[in-house]
């Protein structure tokens, strides 16, 4: 995925939020990985370890 594409599903998912958070707990855990994705940090279900944050 290009940064914009990403950046634009970060928008569509974050259109779909309706303010309750347990409804949107799987919502907003997708927008994170996404923004993790564009910050070039690495999501939790990765294997590959990030170089950043030397793990």
């Amino acid at each position: 995925m290009t940064t914009e594409e990403i950046q634009k599903e970060i928008e569509s998912l974050e259109a779909k939020l309706t303010g309750d958070m347990f409804s949107d707990m799987e919502i907003r855990d997708k927008i994170h990985n996404l923004k993790m994705k564009l910050n070039g940090t690495k999501p939790a279900n990765q294997e590959i370890d990030c170089v950043g944050c030397g793990s």
